[in-house]
């Protein structure tokens, strides 16, 4: 993991520190998938097909169980690592290399692909709500055919860190004020930040130079990439920002909270061919995947 720099509530004081500033406003699409599963799709759509590393990104809401009960009966993935976080509700999962449980409230689960896994995941009602997230990011060449792999983090494992002038920030994966969040070991050397800000605060996160970084409102409002006195791009949710690259970020609120993820990750320049759930390099690689799922071999057996 890259823990580069702390990150405070005021602007880095390194010299020659760039701040990103917006590069695009992203509004979700209302979509169907699984069964039949409503879904606000930001990534993965005719307006942002692809941000490298990050191949979809889904918000998943509604007070009403017909949303969300069809929920995502057995399915494969190859090539991609899958990162489900819930808000409300639970998900029933199970897959293909004997995994299985439930997932609620403030719980993630990032699951590595690789070279095949089957799986399904099935929301179920808790108190009437079903929300939460996910986000699919690539694998490199080097890795599309790596052994699949499930990290389950549970709530009371995310630490979380208030720092000053009301940012409140639960840690998935990357590190805030010298606290690591507990998913590692991932390729794309991730941030994964939950960032709740209260009226008139901000938080400034610094981020690896030629990363690519993006923030999704989901609650409230407030002003994204700003450079410096009064600037930045004012966002009401639900929103995906896309930011340009530098050094950092900063959010600021004025008379309204807010509530977004932040998320960063590595290029890996490669190119991709995409059907469905895989997600490899080249048309014939995907011809394989599908050879193999039609005869029966997908996914392949442990080594």
């Amino acid at each position: 993991m890259n823990n580069a720099g702390e990150t405070t509530n005021s602007l880095p004081s390194e010299t020659g520190s760039q701040p990103r500033q917006v590069l695009r406003i992203i509004r979700p699409q209302t979509v169907s998938e699984g069964a039949g599963v409503l879904l606000k799709r930001s990534i993965a759509t005719r307006e942002l097909d692809y941000l490298d590393p990050f191949l979809l990104f889904d918000h998943f809401g509604s007070d009403n169980p017909d949303d969300y009960l069809a929920g995502f009966p057995w399915h494969p993935h190859r090539g991609i690592e899958t990162v489900t976080y819930v808000l409300a509700g639970i998900v029933h999962h199970r897959d293909s290399i004997g995994n299985s449980g439930s997932i609620g409230a403030g719980d993630v689960q990032w699951m590595t692909a690789g070279r095949g896994i089957m799986h399904e995941e099935m929301p179920a009602t808790h108190q009437g709500m079903m929300a939460g997230f996910q986000l699919w990011v690539n694998l490199p060449a080097s890795l599309k055919m790596t052994g699949p792999r499930y990290q389950e983090i549970s709530a009371d494992q995310i630490p979380e860190v208030a720092l000053e002038d009301g940012a409140v920030v639960r840690v998935i994966a990357g590190t805030v004020g010298g606290v690591t969040g507990p998913v590692k070991d991932i390729f794309a050397d991730p941030t994964y930040l939950d960032v709740t800000l209260e009226p008139d605060s901000s938080f400034t996160r610094p981020i690896t130079r030629g990363h690519t970084a993006f923030a999704y409102l989901f609650e409230g409002a407030g002003t994204f990439g700003i450079a410096g006195q009064g600037n930045g791009a004012p966002v009401e949710y639900p929103t995906l920002v896309v930011f340009d690259d530098g050094d950092h970020v900063r959010i600021q609120t004025q008379d309204r909270a807010a509530r977004y993820l932040l998320v960063s990750g590595k290029p890996l320049h490669e190119p991709i061919a995409r059907y469905g759930p895989f997600v490899m390099n080249t048309r014939e690689e995907i011809q394989q995947t599908l050879r193999e799922l039609q005869e029966g071999t997908f996914p392949p057996p442990p080594n």
